[in-house]
Order: structure tokens, then C-alpha cells, then sequence
């Protein structure tokens, strides 16, 4: 019986912090903020932790390259970069610093390489380069590609193992972690907020000092629960669909491979991706979905365009070395035709809700910066 079951038939159910969202970043957040405070719950509808974004993502650890400079995305990424290696080298969870190239296949993509690299110093990322085309022979014999980038940093982990970790480390200090249970409702009383949940059992309501809003695809429809609602913390919905590589290819690659990315879209292109399998697969896309509902098939039509992606540097593919892999949706801050947008990761103290914490918009890098998003949080609490 959890810490929840045991209150229900309480008449409230005060709690000191309720974090809404067990993907990578609520846990983490649960597990930094359960280390000097009692009285941790983590909501989750879900059965398990990480069934959306969490789960269906390249499992990049991140350099830090591309984020403007100053940005919340930049800063903690290259704080959450170092702090995942060392996590995960602490509590035996698997990666791998495989290294990422960025590959210009003409003199023109070859033209931007400069720019990237001094954004990426300007961001504090270490030991990225320009390689030219023999280095980048030797070290990726199939791929081809005038000049490169070359950032070792970059790597790859076991987001389940990850999590797990995560987990079993917020339930070592005491938090509770309630799955199959849904926020409903949110409303700001003296002291604190009031939480209507739903889950097996029905509906019940309960009290808590401080609320986290770590719910991902969902953020937006939480911070209205307590109005707010602006027009920048609207969510849109990118989806982004994989191919796996076949037929023994994946053998051909070792390394992250990334194109020169296009300026002002909202993905890095179709790029190549190892894992700790052995396994490679390209994407993702980015589909705005508009209104449309939110699903993870990947449509087999688009097969064609990944190929005259990835082939453009990866001359060694044939068609039917493609296969469907899997999808994942980004909650982006941009709708097509925007700008960037960074994080929004705020108190909202000015708005009448103390410690009330919106997390809206964590995408990409938000796994690999998740372990700094917890210190964040923690750092931002009044």
C-alpha cells in the first residue's frame, strides 16, 4: 500500500511536494528534491514511468552545440551532460561516448561549420573540431562527407536503465510514487495547492505545499488547471519517426552521424543514430501535427525520404535496408514559421502561485540535461 492508498480515506492528504510526470525529468526531479525533504509524491496516469517522450527518443546524450547562448537549454545541457556520464558511471547504468560527426557533403554545408563550431565554444562544449576528409575516412570509412565536425562528448545512453535508476533512487529517500493516477483538477489555497486526482479507486482530493508541473506532452493542460495559461506556454506537437538500418549496415557505422543542419527548423535532419546494440537507425522527421491526434505509427510512405536523406552521406544504403522502427512526439514551444523557443522553467511567484513550478516545453535536450533540470528546480524553490 502506497503513501497515497494509505490517506484516501483521510479527509486530505497533506504532502509537502507533488511532482505531476514520472518520465526522465520527474523522477529526476523526485530524486533531488526527495533528498532533503519528506513528504515526496510523484503522479503519474501512466502504469510505469516514461511511456511517452522519455521512451521514444535517439537516447542522445547531447554536446550542447546548436542552443543559443545563454539559454536554459544550453546551460543545462552541458551541466546535465556532465552530470549523466558521472551518474551513470556511479550507479553502473549503461552509455556509450561513442562521439558525433556533423558531416557537410558540399563546399556550401562545409561553409557553415565555422559558425557551429564557435557556437558550440561559445556554449562551453569541449573539445569539439573541425576534421577534414581523410580524418573523417579513418575514422568512419563509409561515410561520405567533404569536412566534418567532430564532438567526442557526445554519446549514448540506456534511458529505461536510466530511469529505473532514477526511481529506485527517489524511493530510497522516501518519495512515494503513485502510477495509474491522474491529475484532474488544481487549486490554489492558503498555504498551498489542492489536488484532485483520479485512479483505480475513483476520485480523491488532497493538499500539497508545493506542485512540480513535470508532465511533459501534458504541461500545458496542467498549468491551466491553475490559469495559466498564456499564449507562450502553448504546447505544439511535433511528431518524429525512426528507421531502423538492416541487412547487416548498421555494421558500417560507429559513431552519431549528423547533417548540417538548416537554419530555423525544428529538428537537426534525418541523422544517423547507434545504440547499445549494435543497432542503427536514422530520423527523426518532424511532423507538425496540428490538431491531429497524437500517435506513435510511423507512416511507411516516408520510407523514400529518408533514404534520399541519409543516402546523401550514407552512400553504402539500398531501399530495402530500411525498416520501421519507431515514433515519438516533441512538445515543442513553435509552431512552423517560429523561432526557437528555450525551456520555460519557472516559479510561478509572480502570478499569484508560489511554488507553483511549470516545466513547459522540455524538449530535446531535456534527457540529457534532466539530472541539472532537478538541481534547477531544486535551486528555484522559495
Amino acid at each position: 500500500m502506497n503513501y497515497l492508498e494509505y490517506n484516501r480515506n483521510k479527509a486530505t492528504m497533506d504532502t509537502k511536494i507533488s511532482i505531476i510526470g514520472a518520465g526522465v525529468v520527474g523522477l529526476s526531479i523526485a530524486a533531488k528534491l526527495s533528498e532533503q525533504n519528506e513528504g515526496v509524491c510523484v503522479l503519474e496516469k501512466h502504469k510505469k514511468f516514461g511511456q511517452e517522450t522519455s521512451s521514444r527518443n535517439s537516447e542522445v546524450i547531447h554536446s550542447g552545440i546548436y542552443y543559443p547562448k545563454g539559454s536554459l537549454k544550453a546551460k543545462l545541457c552541458i551541466t546535465g551532460r556532465r552530470m549523466l556520464y558521472e551518474y551513470c558511471r556511479e550507479n553502473e547504468v549503461l552509455y556509450n561516448k561513442c562521439g558525433k560527426f556533423i558531416v557537410a557533403t558540399d563546399e556550401v554545408e562545409a561553409g557553415h561549420l565555422p559558425g557551429i563550431l564557435n557556437r558550440a565554444k561559445e556554449n562551453g562544449v569541449e573539445s569539439g573540431r573541425i576534421v577534414e576528409q581523410d580524418e573523417l575516412k579513418e575514422k568512419e570509412p563509409h561515410i561520405k562527407a567533404v569536412k566534418a565536425l567532430y564532438f567526442p562528448e557526445s554519446g549514448i545512453v540506456d534511458s529505461h536503465g536510466l530511469m529505473k535508476n532514477l526511481e529506485k533512487d527517489a524511493r530510497l529517500n522516501g518519495c512515494d510514487i503513485a502510477y495509474n493516477t491522474e491529475v484532474t483538477a488544481i487549486n490554489k489555497i492558503d498555504g498551498g495547492y489542492e489536488i484532485t486526482v483520479k485512479d483505480d479507486y475513483g476520485d480523491f482530493v488532497f493538499t500539497t505545499e508545493i506542485v512540480v508541473n513535470a508532465a511533459g506532452l501534458g504541461a500545458f493542460q496542467i498549468s491551466d488547471m491553475v490559469g495559466v495559461n498564456e499564449p507562450e506556454y502553448r504546447l505544439y506537437f511535433w511528431k518524429g519517426e525512426y528507421w531502423a538500418i538492416g541487412n547487416g549496415k548498421n555494421k558500417l557505422v560507429g559513431r552519431l552521424i549528423y547533417p548540417v543542419p538548416e537554419q530555423n527548423v525544428t529538428g537537426l535532419g534525418i541523422h544517423a543514430t547507434i545504440d547499445l546494440n549494435s543497432g542503427v537507425k536514422l530520423g527523426p522527421n518532424a511532423i507538425y501535427l496540428a490538431d491531429q491526434p497524437l500517435e506513435y505509427s510511423v507512416d511507411k510512405s516516408r520510407k523514400h525520404s529518408f533514404f534520399e536523406s541519409a543516402s546523401r552521406f550514407m552512400p553504402f544504403l539500398e531501399m530495402d535496408d530500411l525498416h520501421p522502427d519507431q515514433a515519438g512526439i516533441r512538445p515543442k514551444l513553435q509552431k512552423p514559421g517560429d523561432p526557437v523557443r528555450d525551456f520555460i522553467i519557472v516559479n510561478e511567484k509572480n502570478k499569484g502561485l508560489p511554488n507553483f513550478i511549470n516545466l513547459v516545453g522540455i524538449e530535446s535536450p531535456g534527457f540529457t540535461a534532466s539530472l541539472a533540470i532537478g538541481e534547477y528546480v531544486r535551486d528555484i524553490l522559495i
